[in-house]
């Protein structure tokens, strides 16, 4: 860095190595270093006016640091300099990046409209805008377009770069509409990317998808463990986002486990945290589980009722569910009318989906 920080070479080469640097760390998730690289080069690019690419790129690397930091205003600010300046220049295509990441900033504040036309914008300059628009879809409740989306962007990647920019949200969309098992496959190869490339990114989200798939998986109390590992690193690398999103996996374990404290205490930081951030689709998530465990009590489901979901989620009628519990089906009739009005649903499908989703059952997968 010495050698480029200290003005020994041309413009043209320095912003090359600037340039060439701070890519393979964003691929590769070397955050730390992304940031401290970004950092130089915007100092650089401030004495080159002229240069009109090297600090449209640049940008674009600002705004991803900045979405990390959770400086969103600013992150949107820089993005939309940035699709400008590069547009101006001979390869419009590099705009293709700076429109995903204006697309990301209104996607984490619930604007959908404008994030589609972003991610849309992206993908006519030729950029692939997953897994943003895929996450997106999975948080407007459209789940088929969502996993389609991802899976059909994992197969056109071959290259450990781009498996690791969309394995995270793969595992996601997949645990909430898919197989439990694909997305423990799925889960594996990030370990697995974790295991060769030790970037702290990588680290914290493989130790994240893991957490996700055990709490699927009824495995809550081994999920802590990497919950734990992954909040350390998160802490480290300096992303609020990303930590509040930690708080509400660990407020799903503590209530998979019994520990109901535990689990409104970590809801309550996630909501302040999120509300800061203006991060409206996660804060009404983790308000509607706080709202639950509010109205029910503390104990969003009893034992029985726990029970009765499971058996529900397995596909049995009530009458089937009777003769597996030993109960009547009057009282199976009552159990379901209760769990649809505590977990603020309509149908039964609603109830499980929610009830896996946030952890107050779990559906097994191998492994």
């Amino acid at each position: 860095m010495v050698s480029v920080t200290s003005g020994r070479l041309s413009p043209i080469v320095t912003g090359l190595v600037y340039c060439s640097v701070i890519e393979i760390c964003q691929k590769f998730h070397a955050t730390s270093r992304a940031r401290e690289w970004t950092s130089a080069l915007i100092g650089w690019c401030a004495g080159q006016p002229d240069i009109v690419a090297f600090t449209g790129r640049c940008l674009i690397h600002r705004a991803e640091i900045l979405i990390l930091d959770g400086h969103w205003d600013e992150a949107g600010r820089e993005a939309s300099v940035a699709s400008i300046r590069l547009q101006q220049g001979p390869s419009k295509h590099h705009a293709g990046p700076a429109f995903y990441q204006k697309g990301e900033v209104f996607r984490l504040r619930g604007q959908w409209d404008e994030a589609d036309a972003a991610y849309r914008a992206a993908s006519r300059l030729g950029f692939d805008p997953q897994p943003g628009l895929a996450l997106m879809r999975l948080q407007q409740g459209h789940e088929q377009p969502a996993l389609s989306a991802i899976r059909r962007a994992l197969q056109s990647v071959d290259d450990i770069p781009g498996k690791l920019r969309l394995l995270p949200a793969a595992v996601e969309i997949t645990l909430a509409v898919g197989s439990a098992d694909d997305a423990w496959e799925l889960c594996e190869t990030l370990r697995d990317c974790a295991r060769q490339y030790s970037a702290d990114a990588v680290r914290a989200a493989a130790a994240e998808a893991t957490a996700r798939v055990l709490i699927h998986a009824g495995r809550a109390a081994e999920a802590l463990a990497h919950i734990r590992r992954a909040v350390e690193i998160l802490w480290d690398l300096r992303a609020p986002y990303h930590l509040a999103r930690m708080r509400v996996l660990t407020a799903r374990a503590c209530l998979a486990t019994g520990d109901t404290e535990a689990a409104q205490t970590e809801l309550d930081e996630a909501i302040r945290l999120f509300r800061e951030l203006g991060a409206r689709p996660d804060e009404a998530v983790a308000g509607k589980l706080r709202a639950i465990m509010t109205a029910t009590g503390s104990e969003v489901l009893t034992l029985r009722q726990t029970q009765v979901l499971r058996l529900i989620a397995s596909g049995l009628t009530n009458p089937e569910i009777a003769g597996e519990l030993g109960l009547s089906q009057r009282t199976v009739d009552r159990h379901v009318s209760d769990i649809l009005t505590r977990l603020n649903v309509r149908t039964r499908a609603a109830a499980t989906a929610f009830a896996v989703e946030h952890g107050l059952i779990g559906m097994g997968v191998s492994g």
